[in-house]
């Protein structure tokens, strides 16, 4: 018997063991949740302005549980590279791979695709079509978090929401693989998924540092004459790594999640030193028009990165691509610990989308 997207349960998708965004590991204190030794800790308004009584009650706890969090410890210096190992360690720990791991219905399994370490992730009674579908997926985590076996877990819990065949990119990451390491391994595996799957049947789809990776990908692949994927998803992305949006100083506070007063902490430790305006690292600056696929992206009006999702929206647009917008109500950074109605309701939007487009019709 085949099985098509879907088919599992809410409970099996949602479950806590599956929470795959960096809202669990905000919690802890970890890199996207975390402020720079030089920056204000103090955010008032998330400790004194209510959750909206529009959206559920699970969602609002979550609000509330993160307005009680204590103020976030200072992330080492860019040159403490042990101190960073210990810090990404520390930060890992907050994913459940391992009980993630253990879930049935998906195997995965370790494989190098164009020099880069890869989980491929499939369920198990999938048809002949959706196994000729691959979904580059693009972890999150600020460009330092969720390698290893937290890579292999998302990879199965992505699997899980999408089917097809996940390809979910182990990719080299900061303190010692600064920009460009990791968007040069998701661009040689892309380049291999090009030659075996064909773009028309190629997703490719990142959340925050995941999605900044997904759309400076685009870039690359045109800018090496390739031929784009038939669709991106881009969930809460970081597309401009200067912080120039309105949203980054009007959402301090709210978004219980990215409550760095500058910016990511791990920002300044990806870039290395490099241009933020490049459009490798901020995606949202230089020619999308001849770059981009259809486009679905996902933000909350709690999302700090609210106006980096809805201006690169509007860019889309106006560049002639294909582009839609998910804004959910009350919705921070990654969601609402993917545990809530308003969780699921995005998930399903997103496969909705997904429909004619991938594979594209």
């Amino acid at each position: 018997m085949s099985v098509e997207p879907g088919s599992f349960s809410r409970r099996e998708i949602m479950s806590g063991a599956a929470s795959i965004t960096l809202s669990a590991a905000a919690v802890a204190g970890t890199a996207e949740a975390t402020t720079p030794a030089s920056a204000s800790s103090d955010c008032p308004a998330a400790r004194t302005f209510p959750p909206p009584s529009s959206i559920s009650k699970a969602a609002q706890d979550y609000l509330r549980k993160g307005a009680m969090q204590p103020p976030p410890r200072p992330v080492p210096q860019p040159s403490d590279r042990e101190g960073w190992h210990a810090y990404i360690a520390e930060g890992n720990q907050s994913l459940p791979a391992d009980a993630i791991l253990k879930m049935p219905g998906v195997d995965v399994e370790a494989q190098q695709i164009g020099g880069a370490t890869c989980y491929v992730a499939t369920r198990r009674g999938i048809s002949g079509a959706e196994r000729r579908k691959a979904h580059l997926s693009i972890h999150g985590g600020g460009w330092i978090l969720f390698g290893g076996r937290a890579a292999m877990a998302l990879a199965k819990v992505t699997a899980m929401q999408f089917g097809g065949v996940t390809f979910a990119v182990d990719y080299r990451m900061p303190p010692d693989h600064p920009y460009p390491a990791g968007l040069d391994d998701c661009f040689a595996v892309y380049k291999a998924l090009l030659a075996e799957y064909g773009a028309k049947n190629i997703l490719v789809s990142g959340g925050s540092a995941g999605g900044n990776l997904a759309a400076a990908l685009m870039h690359k692949v045109r800018d090496a004459g390739l031929e784009k994927p038939g669709a991106l998803v881009l969930e809460t992305p970081i597309t401009d790594l200067t912080n120039s949006g309105d949203s980054w100083e009007v959402l301090n506070g709210l978004d219980p999640i990215l409550r760095d007063a500058d910016g990511v902490g791990s920002t300044q430790l990806y870039l290395n030193g490099n241009d933020p305006h490049h459009p490798y690292l901020s995606p949202l600056f230089g020619d999308l028009g001849s770059a981009f696929p259809p486009t679905h992206l996902v933000t909350g009006t709690r999302d700090r990165l609210l106006s980096d999702t809805v201006r690169m929206h509007a860019a889309l647009r106006a560049a002639g691509v294909e582009a839609d917008l998910y804004v959910a109500e009350a919705m921070p950074h990654s969601g609402f610990g993917k545990q809530t109605p308003e969780d699921a309701a995005v998930l399903t939007d997103t496969r909705k989308w997904l429909k004619g487009r991938w594979p594209a019709s």
